[in-house]
Parts: structure tokens; sequence; C-alpha cells
């Protein structure tokens, strides 16, 4: 049987195990426990002393975010439409709407120009953006430098998705600390995981500490049960911090690895006429997450999914890059600013498989069956 190659498999090989015995020995395995501040700890060392509220996934800190931002009924906020719709689902979470705008092709993030064009737009109309969720796709910052600028020129405040960028950065400034609040993700197929997880960073110590409070259903530090207002469900447990922590001990290695394979596959398919890939820009450095590649087909004469098919036969999974929102049937009569780059970006792009556990063996053998599938054309 064909050897499985999976896109993005977690490796654990650290301290998962001895740290996931010491909580559950210690009966600490639920929303209170050492290994939930020890991991927001590394986390802040790592990002440069921003204040962490570890949760249960980045949707949920994405929805904090929005949340005490004061996002609510009625409210527009523009949005990245090229992401996962859990950039955008938090925002209709809170009765908001989301405004969706095109990305550029350098980082394939959102567009600096488009983006103070739909803010023009929506003031024009007399509804002034509350907030913009800026995505750092598949590891790549987007382009803080002219964002911020922009941003700061209207007074709208920024939430940084950086769920894929962990241990990337700009001119050495951490991914997910470029805007008033920023999240991580530690799903099960990220960088580092906890199984599913997540993490709200801020250099607002204040906004930090309400996070941890709603995170917990809002509930008072009182002799009995007290609720003063709506809380959630989200704070990370013990077990999944323990598992944390000991991944992003190892996070320098990981990063490592992604980066090598990407280089690799670079080395292997840049010379083939119709494939092309996505660069780091002067001073951004990107944890390279995944292995993304274009296809043009004009060129090669595949298209990507005769590609993913011809891979899938031989028992190794890759993936389309992703399906803009604004083509969602969910957010079907959502605004949308752009020119057409998130839908090409669509509908050339595959994901590689590129998990540290990858060897040079499955990298030739990958870039074999693309080779042999473009030979068939």
């Amino acid at each position: 049987m064909l050897k499985s190659i999976p896109l993005s498999s977690p490796v654990f090989n650290g301290n998962e195990n001895n740290f996931s015995l010491e909580a559950l020995e210690s009966n600490q395995i639920s929303t209170a426990g050492k290994f939930i501040n020890e991991f927001e700890e590394e986390i802040k060392k790592r990002i440069g002393g921003f204040e962490v509220a570890v949760t249960n996934s980045g949707t949920s800190a994405i929805h904090l975010a929005l949340r005490l931002l004061g996002i609510g009924p009625g409210d527009e906020v523009l949005c990245q439409s090229f992401t996962f719709c859990a950039s955008a689902s938090p925002i209709q979470y809170l009765g908001a709407k989301p405004i969706f705008v095109d990305s550029e092709s350098t980082t394939w993030n959102i567009c600096p120009e488009i983006l103070e064009e739909s803010i023009l737009e929506r003031i024009k109309k007399g509804k002034k953006p509350k907030a913009i969720v800026v995505v750092d796709l598949f590891g790549m910052p987007a382009k803080f430098k002219e964002i911020n600028v922009i941003a700061a020129k209207y007074g709208i405040p920024i939430v940084e998705d950086a769920a894929e960028a962990l241990g990337s950065a700009i001119d050495g400034k951490a991914s997910g600390t470029f805007g008033e609040f920023g999240i991580y993700s530690f799903n099960g197929n990220k960088i580092i995981t906890t199984g599913s997880g997540g993490a709200l960073v801020s250099s607002d110590s204040n906004a930090i500490e309400k996070a941890k409070y709603l995170s917990v259903q809002a509930r008072e530090n009182y002799k009995y049960y007290l609720h003063k207002e709506i809380g959630y469900n989200y704070r990370m447990n013990n077990m999944a911090a323990a598992i944390g922590l000991a991944q992003i001990q190892n996070l320098d290695r990981k990063i490592s690895f992604r980066r090598n394979i990407f280089e690799n596959y670079k080395r292997l398919l840049l010379d083939i006429p119709g494939i092309s890939t996505i660069h780091e820009p002067d001073g951004f450095y990107s944890n390279r997450w995944l292995s993304t590649f274009l296809i043009n087909k004009l060129e090669t004469g595949i298209s990507i999914e005769d590609l993913r098919l011809a891979l899938i036969k031989e028992n190794i999974e890759s993936r389309y890059l992703w399906n803009p929102l604004h083509l969602q049937p969910v957010f079907k009569d959502v605004p949308f600013y752009g020119g057409g780059s998130s839908e090409k970006l669509f509908g050339e792009g595959i994901c590689l498989p590129s998990g540290e556990n990858l060897t040079m063996t499955d990298q030739e053998r990958i870039v074999e069956i693309i080779v042999k599938t473009l030979s068939k054309r």
C-alpha cells in the first residue's frame, strides 16, 4: 500500500507526554492549573512582552477581540475575503456586518489600496467601519506598514488574525502584535498545536484581563456564582496548555523544518514554466506553515484539480487555497471591494504537504507525481 502523506500533521517529540502526565497527576485538567499560566508566559516571551489569554480556539479569540472593541449590532467590520470563514463568522456572532476586501499579489493578504477605498466608500454611505480584521495567510505577514497608516488615518482598530503565523515577523516584530489585538490558532494542523486552541494577545493588559474574565462565563470572584454580564466558555484547559507548552518549546525547530521544506519545493519546482510561489518581501519572515504554489493552467496545461486528483491517487493530501468569502453562499449578501485577485489565487493555488515529519524522499515523490502529471498534458 502506498505510504500516506498528510498535508500537515502534528509531531510530538518534546515534553508533551511528561507535561500531560503531570497535569493528570495534579488532577488539574480543566480551566485552572499551572500549565495555562506557563503557556501564556512562554507565548508572551516569544512575541515581545504582549499580554496573552489562551482560549479554546482561534475563533473564540477573534470573538473576544471584537467584543472588547465594542462591536455590536449594526456595526460594520472590514475583513479580508481571501481567508477561512473563522476570520469573519465572529463578526456576525455579535450582530455586526462583515465587509469583504480583496487581497494583493505580493503577500496574498488584504490590499492596502483597496482597503482605503472601501473605508472611504463606507464613510460615504454613512457607515464608518468599527474595526478591520487583517489575516496573515499561510504564515506570510500582511503589509502592516501601509495598513497601520491607513487604520490610524481613519481611527479604526485592527484585529490581526495571525492564526497561521506564530513565529513570523516583519523587521523582527512578531506577527500578531501589529493591531490592537492579535490572535493565534493551535488547531491540529498548525505550526504548534494543543489539539484545538488559540490565544488572544494585546499590549493592553486590562483588555486581556477582561478577556480572561469573559472566557470563564464572566464569573465574579465571589462566594457563590454571580454574573453581571454575559460571558463565554472560551478558556483553554490545563491539559491542552500542557501540550502547548511542550510544543512552543520546539517552535524554532518546527519553523526551521517548514522553511526547509518550502525551500526544497522551490528548488525542485520553480524551474518548471507556469509554476510560481509567494516570496518574502524585504524585512518579512514567514514561518512557511504551508508550502503554497500557483499552477498557471495556460502554461502548464493542467489545473490544480488535475494535480489534486493525481496526488490523491497516490495517497497524498493537498488542498486548494482559501475559497474567498465573498463567493461563499453564507455570505452572498455581503458587500465586496476588489479586483479579482482572490479569485485568481483560489483558481490557481494549491497547498502541498508541509508537515515537519515530511522527508526528502516524500518531497521527491510528490514532485515526481507533479512532473508526471505535467508530462501527460
